[in-house]
């Protein structure tokens, strides 16, 4: 039987490179359509697109947002995502809590699969889930020792439309993303709250997101740059985090050594 330790290593083969970009939404059919001859549509979502929620957890001076904003090399977020609308979710329906770290360049990410009303008591209350396999124990002991040792809240909701695109053949590992209706808020922070919430990205524009496991394929690479697509450090919780963020935190950067 795989030991935790056994189950934590086995996660670090999971690693992965993330590009994004910021497009106007008019050019969304014409990339897909020049992206249609390498990648199909996603199996997951047979309709199209899919609504994508996720509640965000921070310490309560926001020291994920600033290690994005500060480029830290090696940081983390935690993260519950529903995938489907909000009037959709229940307490028992699954959502997955996901620990999201960054290497320099590298991404990596560790989820647990869980009814919400479980997945909230895990992130709020600190009680683990019932005993499971090794993998899940090891990540779900992690999500423990985030939010207990540094004290993390409910902090944001992020909420967008996605349309998937995969690769094939010698291309498996490669995934595209064209998110729209990106939006966010600070208040009501439940993924069940079908709530107004603000855009956070002007809603005729799109971030898309090539997630791949070791390079960026050259036929790629040369669709892109035909699209005079400019790469962009852009974070959607970040985003989201500053629409409302403290006074006192804002002018964190001009207070002197």
């Amino acid at each position: 039987m795989a030991t935790t330790l056994d189950a934590l290593s086995s996660i670090r083969a999971f690693n992965r490179f993330e590009l994004k970009y910021v497009i106007g939404r008019d050019q969304i059919g014409p990339i897909r359509t020049d992206l249609a001859a390498n990648l199909d549509a996603d199996p997951h979502s047979p309709d199209g697109s899919y609504a994508v929620w996720s509640l965000y957890y921070d310490t309560p001076d926001l020291t994920f947002y600033w290690e994005k904003i500060d480029g830290i090399r090696f940081r983390r977020k935690l993260r519950i995502r529903h995938y489907g609308s909000p009037a959709s979710l229940k307490p028992t329906h699954p959502v997955r809590v996901e620990i999201k770290q960054r290497i320099n360049r590298v991404t990596q990410k560790r989820r647990l699969a869980l009814p919400y009303r479980a997945a909230r008591a895990l992130c709020d209350d600190h009680t683990p889930p019932e005993p499971t396999d090794p993998y899940e124990r090891a990540v779900a002991d992690e999500v423990l020792s985030l939010v207990a040792g540094l004290d993390l809240q409910p902090t944001s909701v992020v909420g967008y439309q996605r349309l998937a695109l995969v690769g094939r053949d010698t291309d498996g590992g490669l995934r595209v993303t064209f998110d729209t209706r990106v939006r966010g808020r600070r208040t009501d922070l439940g993924l069940a709250a079908t709530v107004e919430t603000e855009a956070i990205l002007p809603p005729d524009m799109a971030i898309v997101e090539v997630k791949v496991n070791e390079r960026v394929p050259y036929w790629l690479t040369a669709k892109i740059a035909r699209h005079n697509m400019q790469l962009v450090r852009i974070s959607k919780y970040c985003t989201s985090v500053e629409g409302t963020l403290p006074p006192g935190l804002r002018l964190r950067a001009e207070e002197p050594a």
